[in-house]
């Protein structure tokens, strides 16, 4: 259900896909044994699409360094990807995955505080999936060496986003465990 979308924005040979292609499957695997592990109630294939979707939205910003070439600031990927998919008429579910999943979430304050370009709306991960991607997610960069970060590299990722960023993700590592 998925290919046919990750095909049309990201084609074939290309630096970008290479990129998307596999942090979406770390993600994807990383989700999928989360859930086993943690006995959750989740279609595997949902889990799935919901990881390889979560990103499809980069292909719109302006990253170059991971073969993005649009004109967007990087921020706002989630927001595009997820309006990218409702316009393909993906499940709604898969929209507010890519919506929802950058940081631990982020608040209308984290929006103004940081004077983000984004909607003054709260895209906090509400749902066991977007929770699930959202934490599955951290554990991958598109950029570097993209080698599993340890869960002292998250930590310290989040806490330079702020206290309550922090919070959020400590709420995340206990509801799914530092596996």
């Amino acid at each position: 259900m998925h290919h046919a979308i990750i095909d049309k924005y990201y084609p074939q040979g290309s630096t970008g896909r290479d990129i998307f292609m596999r942090h979406s499957s770390q993600v994807a695997a990383k989700a999928l044994a989360v859930a086993r592990d943690c006995g959750l109630d989740i279609d595997a294939a949902e889990i799935e699409t919901a990881a390889m979707l979560h990103d499809i939205g980069i292909c719109l910003t302006n990253a170059p360094s991971i073969g993005c070439n649009g004109t967007e600031p990087y921020i706002c990927h989630g927001i595009l990807g997820a309006q990218l998919l409702r316009d393909e008429n993906m499940p709604e579910i898969y929209a507010r995955v890519a919506e929802r999943h950058t940081g631990a979430g982020l608040t209308v304050n984290d929006i103004d505080s940081q004077q983000l370009p984004l909607p003054r709306i709260d895209l906090l991960p509400e749902t066991l999936l977007e929770r699930l991607i959202c934490y599955a997610d951290k554990f991958y960069s598109k950029s570097g060496d993209m080698q599993e970060k340890s869960i002292e590299s998250v930590r310290r990722s989040m806490q330079r986003h702020g206290q309550a960023t922090y919070e959020r993700w400590l709420a995340l590592e206990q509801e799914f465990g530092a596996l």
